[in-house]
């Protein structure tokens, strides 16, 4: 069970004499509070509703004839998509803190900001709660790219969260007050059986046998699902020594390992024994974004740079996993701005600016641009029996055609 502890590191700056004048008094400057929830009004929020619309960007999860489209810190929209040419919306999940789920069987489980919850499946008209793992993660809001300061006179009290932040408009400090927001250091760690579904190249969920992972900043959390209406947390797997701890990002499953995208590599994990999985090896990059798919013996990474992601030119990496204790670099295809791929039989599928990129994959070490399509989507489920695609506030089905085309057969806008 994690314990609430709120660090916070600042850095205080002294003014330049140039700075220190009576103009700046008056200057007014864009803090970032943070905005605090009880535990106890997120976990009493959750509830089942018929269909809804949302405005919130996604992930998309298939588990059999059910779509799940997860809408960020909103909740989760299910679809009927026995027929892929009409989805069908049938419930939304409304649950706040909601970032990835996973399902087996006639389960679902997914993050509510610090917990884990499980939901029953088998009655879509009926859909309950069997159990909340409480406390179960880490929950850090994206930091608002626009804030010169942070406001360290609002902070959560025990059983409170930091669930996001807002901007306001305060008189710029001065002199010892001067506090750069960007130089200070502040990490907050909250208190207080069936046929396994699929998610996109950004899953962080994955589920092995009886053991969900759930891949955080710098640890891998395992969780016994044996039973899932009595689901518990049942290790962390500390990884912050592997490749120089980079931050986790993304988690992939093929057979018995695990490959975990993080911002300087991909590490690959052994999770042949379910609830004890072990480093076995890793590739290293520099600073970026990166989710990773791997078919076969390859491995595919995009890697992005700017912003927060880093320097790096943009880039999709093709990575030789024959042996896995040593994996190699095979190619490297620049690519503008690549976001989530996806990867079935000898086909490699990119997004990136907004475009759905085909290639050739028979010769990994070769990629060909086969086809592009500009419907501006972000990630990809490659099915055997058809592609799915999410973009913003919308989700495309496609038909698998000749020469590596695709063919729509349905959009869902939201």
């Amino acid at each position: 069970m994690k314990t609430v502890k709120i660090i916070v590191v600042a850095f205080i700056l002294s003014f330049f004499a140039s700075c220190n004048n009576e103009d700046d008094n008056s200057e007014m400057a864009k803090f970032a509070v943070p905005e605090i929830k009880s535990l106890a009004t997120i976990r009493s929020s959750i509830n089942v509703t018929s269909a809804q619309e949302t405005n919130a960007d996604g992930k998309v999860y298939v588990a059999e004839n059910l779509l799940f489209y997860v809408a960020q810190e909103s909740g989760i929209h299910i679809f009927d998509n026995s027929n892929p040419a009409s989805p069908q919306n049938t419930a939304f999940i409304n649950l706040e803190g909601v970032h990835d789920i996973a399902v087996k069987g006639n389960y679902l489980y997914a993050d509510n900001f610090i917990d884990l919850v499980v939901f029953d499946l088998s009655n879509l008209s009926n859909i309950t709660v069997v159990q909340t793992v409480e406390n179960a993660f880490e929950f850090y809001p994206s930091y608002p790219d626009d804030a010169e300061f942070y406001a360290f006179d609002v902070y959560p009290t025990t059983n409170e969260i930091i669930v996001g932040y807002r901007i306001e408009n305060r008189s710029r400090p001065q002199g010892q007050d001067l506090i750069f927001a960007n130089d200070a250091l502040a990490s907050f760690e909250s208190s207080a059986a069936g046929s396994v579904g699929t998610g996109g190249s950004y899953a962080k969920f994955q589920i092995n046998n009886n053991a969900l992972y759930a891949v955080e900043s710098y640890e891998l959390n395992v969780f016994n699902i044996s039973d899932p209406t009595q689901a518990f947390f049942d290790k962390a797997v500390y990884m912050t020594e592997w490749l120089g701890g980079g931050q986790f990002e993304t988690l992939f499953k093929q057979k018995e390992f695990l490959f975990v995208g993080s911002t300087n590599g991909m590490y690959i994990v052994n999770a042949q024994d379910e609830f004890n999985p072990y480093f076995v090896s890793g590739f290293s990059h520099a600073t970026a974004c990166d989710p990773v798919v791997v078919f076969a013996n390859t491995a595919y990474i995009t890697v992005r740079g700017g912003s927060t992601c880093g320097a790096i030119e943009d880039q999709v990496n093709v990575i030789d996993i024959t042996d896995i204790s040593n994996p190699t670099l095979v190619s490297t295809y620049l690519l503008g701005d690549p976001r989530g791929l996806g990867i079935k039989d000898n086909v490699l599928y990119v997004c990136a600016a907004g475009n759905l990129n085909v290639f050739n994959a028979t010769n990994p070490a070769e990629l060909t641009l086969q086809n592009t399509y500009s419907d501006g989507v972000q990630d990809v489920i490659p099915l055997n029996s058809h592609l799915i695609a999410v973009g913003s506030n919308k989700i495309i089905q496609y038909n698998y055609g000749a020469n590596h085309t695709l063919e729509q057969i349905s959009v869902v806008n939201f």
